[in-house]
This record gives structure tokens, C-alpha cells and sequence, in this order.
């Protein structure tokens, strides 16, 4: 693998010497590949429009994130950005090379989550917006057209996380196909008409397996927490190390949702009825909502109050949007059409 590494570090200095002046796009557009905007962002957005496609991204965005978080730990990848100087080979020839704030992340590197959770949901979105616009306009060259915005995404999202050092080029390529492997197969199967013990056991399963799947790793004698080290060894700015990108902190993201989505689903949000106007109301709200949310400061000591706030959050989000929200619009607007 070091001729496969070599060239992608070679890949990643061409791409920021001849980019340069777009490093502050290739930084937003890393950013909307960031996973969490599939749950905060994505989610949302989708729900209002099409309930049942909401609802999908959201399981699509849970279950393909704790794949990525499995294969990671299965595949042992490397990232550039500590490879370059852990493996002594540009000793003589150093590449000339930077760090960026969202450089850092604390995983391995294969397959990259970020490619492969956009891949995974946003093709959920551009099925259901192809669908929409072929039943509205016949034309297949129209309802085309979302499938090469997701390609120029995959693309740029791709070529970003090469930019900022966070990926090898191949590692991106197997998260696009990957995710767009769980997409296909994943958005055909959305757990609508499930029980609340379904979600119940279906995220205690993840959590379990993914607790037994470390330890029996650990038992065996592979450490874990070799990303980690190595991130915080050769990561240029230490204060660019964030808890949230440690995988149990994706693990407490991903089976809090579950939980959510369950228990958003017990409470049958689809009994109000509203109209477009409202439904733009209550994206508003809830996005607003969202983002204070998120924005809360969470406290990292002890670990474990970390991840089961975490998990905690996540499991608010679907409720959020799904019950809490347009229920207290439905209310409101109810109360204002009676008077």
C-alpha cells in the first residue's frame, strides 16, 4: 500500500498548490459532507417535503454511518495528514503540504465517512426528486438531472477531503461506492410501519455488537486507539482535535437517532395535516432549533457523559422535527383559525 499512499500525498500537494485560492470552498464543501449535516440539515429539509423520503435519509444516514465506523475499524486506513510524516519515505523530498481546522479527525481513514454517508443519502433525495420530476414532466433528460448534481457533489466532496489531507484518493472512491451501494439497497427497506420495539432492539443490537466487536478486537490485541494516537501525534494544531470524531462519538449519534426515529414514529406525527406554508414554518423552527441544539457546548469529561449526551441529542432530533415542532404549529394554528 505505500505506492498507493505516496501518490495520493502527491495527489494532495498538486491539488493544493494548483487550488489554493479555492481552499475556503473546498472547506465549505468538506463541511456539507460532514455527516452530521445528513441528521441536521438533510433530514429536515427532506421530511417537509416528502415525509417518506425524510424519514429514509434518516435511516440511511444512521445505518450507513455505522458501517463506515465498522469497515474503519476493520480496514485499518491511514490518513495523509499523519502517513506523510509517520512513514519516514519524505525525509529527503518533503511534500509541501498544510493542515487545515477540519484536517484532524481522529478515525482511520478507509472507507471515508463523509463520501460514503453523502453517497448513501443523498441518494435517497435525488430518486425521490427524479421521481417527482418525471411523474410532473415525462422528460427523462429532466428527471436525469439530479443524478449529475449527485455526481459533481460526490466529486467535489471527494476531492475536498483529499484537499484538506483527511483522505487518500482511493479511500474516497470505496466510501462513494459504498454508500451508493447502501443507498440503493437501504432505501428500499425504511422501517415506516415498524414497531417502537423494533427501533428499541435495533439500536441496542448496534450498540451491543459494536461494544463486543472493540473488546473481542482489543482481546485479540489490536489497540484502538492507534488512530487516535497518531491524529493527536502529528495533527499540527492541537486545539483541531475535537471529540465528535472519535467513532464511538459517531456509534452514540447513530443509535440515538435510531432510538429517536422509533420513538417519533410510536407518537404518529402524520395525524396533522398541514399545508405547504406551515410546513416551511415548521422547517424554520425546527431548524432553528436544531442549530441552538447543536450548538450547546457538551462537556468531554468523563467520556462516557460525552457520548450518552450524544446520544441523548440525537435521539431529540427526529422528535424534534417529526412531533415536537408541528405539533406545537399544528396548535398554534389551530387555536388561530378557532378564534
Amino acid at each position: 500500500m505505500e505506492a498507493v499512499y505516496t501518490q495520493g500525498i502527491w495527489i494532495a500537494e498538486y491539488l493544493q498548490q494548483q487550488t489554493k485560492d479555492l481552499e475556503h470552498v473546498w472547506l465549505a464543501v468538506s463541511h456539507i459532507g460532514d455527516p452530521k449535516v445528513a441528521f441536521l440539515l438533510v433530514f429536515p429539509f427532506t421530511y417537509f417535503v416528502y415525509k417518506r423520503a425524510g424519514v429514509a435519509v434518516l435511516w440511511v444516514a444512521a445505518l450507513s454511518e455505522w458501517l463506515n465506523l465498522v469497515l474503519k475499524w476493520m480496514l485499518f486506513g491511514e490518513r495523509p495528514f499523519w502517513w506523510v510524516g509517520e512513514s519516514q519515505l519524505f525525509v529527503n523530498t518533503e511534500p509541501n503540504i498544510f493542515q487545515f481546522p477540519s484536517t484532524c479527525e481522529t478515525g482511520p481513514g478507509s472507507p471515508s465517512g463523509h463520501a460514503m454517508v453523502t453517497a448513501a443519502v443523498w441518494w435517497v433525495v435525488v430518486t425521490s426528486l427524479s421521481s417527482f420530476l418525471y411523474s410532473h414532466t415525462h422528460s427523462c433528460l429532466i428527471s436525469a438531472a439530479p443524478f449529475l448534481i449527485y455526481v459533481l457533489m460526490l466529486v467535489a466532496i471527494g476531492i475536498s477531503r483529499i484537499f484538506i489531507l483527511a483522505h487518500f484518493p482511493h479511500q474516497v472512491v470505496a466510501g462513494c461506492i459504498t454508500g451508493l451501494i447502501l443507498g440503493i439497497v437501504l432505501n428500499r427497506r425504511v422501517p415506516v410501519g415498524r414497531s417502537l420495539l423494533f427501533f428499541f432492539c435495533f439500536s441496542a443490537g448496534l450498540l451491543l455488537s459494536t461494544l463486543m466487536l472493540n473488546v473481542s478486537l482489543r482481546q485479540v490485541g489490536i489497540d484502538l486507539s492507534w488512530s487516535i494516537d497518531l491524529a493527536t501525534k502529528w495533527c499540527s494544531h492541537p486545539e483541531w482535535i475535537h471529540l465528535d470524531t472519535v467513532p464511538f462519538s459517531s456509534l452514540s449519534r447513530d443509535c440515538g437517532t435510531i432510538l429517536g426515529l422509533g420513538l417519533s414514529l410510536y407518537w404518529k406525527p402524520g395525524r396533522w395535516s398541514l399545508p405547504w406554508a406551515t410546513r416551511a414554518l415548521c422547517l424554520a423552527v425546527s431548524s432553528i432549533g436544531l442549530y441552538h441544539m447543536n450548538s450547546l457546548p457538551l462537556p468531554v469529561k468523563p467520556q462516557g457523559l460525552f457520548y450518552s449526551l450524544v446520544f441523548i441529542k440525537f435521539a431529540l432530533v427526529p422528535q424534534i422535527v417529526m412531533v415536537f415542532v408541528p405539533g406545537l404549529v399544528h396548535v398554534l394554528t389551530y387555536k388561530k383559525k378557532k378564534n
